[in-house]
């Protein structure tokens, strides 16, 4: 029996290249689980084969700008001339539902969720050694010399913001590391603050 049936907002963050899209992934495929992930909002335009709401919210910027004045996105950045941001709306109807909303998002994002959802589960995914990171970025084979070098010097300012978040999970083997973020979703359902009132409903036999 879970005591808290509201569902959770969790974050797996953490530097390029460390493999969250990976490990989000496995925990798509873990058994027993009720996760569902957020789709991005986009003002970039549509690629071959992506399809609205499942891929992207697509939508223009003037309807991007609009909403993020009146302050309808958990979190939202410019990429390269275009936005990308995190709908509130879809993500608290998710949570009413029970479901575990799980954002897979860059450390700059993920502050924003911490200033503005409290009770969010920030998890921090790092690589076994710092070499390793660098030497999958390096391997990936898609970006030049010049962009792989920013993207190390980002890597390492990000490491020092650990310490923001609830919880380091390491990505030493994709399977240990989706194991360990179960163990943390599950852990944090039984937390008092979360599961207090239905504990007290219970023990009055209401």
């Amino acid at each position: 029996m879970k005591l808290n049936e509201r569902g959770l907002l969790v974050v797996l963050s953490g530097p390029s290249g460390v493999g969250k899209g990976t490990v989000r992934k496995a925990l798509f495929q873990m058994p027993e689980q009720n996760f569902t992930y957020s789709v991005s909002m986009t003002t970039r335009n549509k690629r071959p084969g992506e399809i609205d709401g499942v891929d992207y919210y697509f939508v223009t910027k003037e309807e991007f700008q609009k909403r993020i004045k009146e302050n309808k996105f958990l979190e939202h950045a410019e990429f390269v001339g275009n936005y990308y941001g995190t709908p509130l709306d879809k993500v608290e109807e998710r949570l009413q539902e029970g479901k575990e909303v799980i954002l897979e998002i860059e450390v700059e994002g993920a502050l924003q969720v911490r200033d503005k959802v409290k009770d969010a589960v920030l998890i921090f995914l790092v690589p076994p050694c710092k070499e390793a990171l660098y030497n999958r970025l390096k391997s990936r084979g898609t970006e030049s010399p010049e962009v792989i070098e920013e993207r190390i010097k980002k890597a390492n300012r990000e490491f020092k913001l650990a310490y923001k978040y609830d919880y380091i999970v390491v990505n030493d083997e994709v399977v240990n590391a989706a194991d360990r973020i179960m163990a943390i979703i599950r852990a944090e359902h039984a937390k008092t603050e979360r599961s207090i009132h239905k504990y007290m409903k219970l023990i009055e036999g209401e």
